[in-house]
């Protein structure tokens, strides 16, 4: 059996699942949330190094474990970010899970990038946004990678164009966006390969209430 075969074995994603959804709501770290944690960085480990020779391919077949590993990131990311635009990036972890439609802007209809963006920033920061990716990146401040504070947006380049893809930064290194065809809105980890190289730069936002 392939190690990608075993990583997305239906048992291992299974224990993930579980672990993931034991430790979410705890509010202190004793020893099984400490156990917990230190398997889902196994788990990471193992998935970053499946993306060293085919990024985009082992990102596609890895989705439904990312989804699992990173929904559980999610809470711990939010909550250790001290800095930043914290409604923008709150906000926008109320739509986990709602699923991808190309050009949606709506959690009834579903979101692509450019709309979860838009719908998030015109409820917790009353800004209308451009419907497109690369055109908010001409907005607010630019930022550099060792700058980023939670709440702002991150570019990639996942088509071939600058800024074709856009998320909302949550600290550690974690983003929240709505990926593609057939996936969620979801948490992804910014040190990943498939992400790392797609980087295009970041922007932050100035309020409008």
């Amino acid at each position: 059996m392939s190690s990608l075969s075993r990583l997305l074995s239906p048992a291992r994603i299974g224990i993930a699942c579980a672990i993931a959804f034991l430790t979410g709501c705890a509010t202190t770290q004793g020893p099984d949330t400490a156990d917990a944690q230190a398997l889902l960085d196994q788990l990471n480990q193992e998935y970053a190094y499946e993306t060293q020779s085919d990024p985009l391919g082992a990102y596609l077949a890895n989705r439904g474990k990312t989804d699992v590993i990173t929904t559980y990131s999610a809470h711990t990311a939010a909550d250790h970010s001290p800095k930043g635009n914290h409604g923008l990036a709150s906000t926008a972890l109320n739509y986990l899970g709602v699923k991808y439609r190309f050009g949606g802007s709506a959690p009834s209809s579903g979101f692509d990038c450019s709309g979860l963006v838009s719908y998030v920033a015109e409820k917790s920061l009353g800004l209308k946004l451009p419907r497109r990716s690369a055109e908010m990146a001409r907005l607010g401040q630019s930022i550099k990678r060792h700058e980023l504070q939670k709440g702002d947006l991150v570019f990639f380049n996942t088509s071939g164009q600058r800024f074709s893809h856009v998320g909302i930064y949550l600290g550690d290194n974690k983003f929240v966006h709505a990926p593609s065809t057939g996936s969620v809105v979801r948490i992804e980890d910014m040190n990943i390969n498939y992400w790392k190289k797609r980087y295009n730069g970041a922007r932050r936002l100035a309020s409008a209430k």
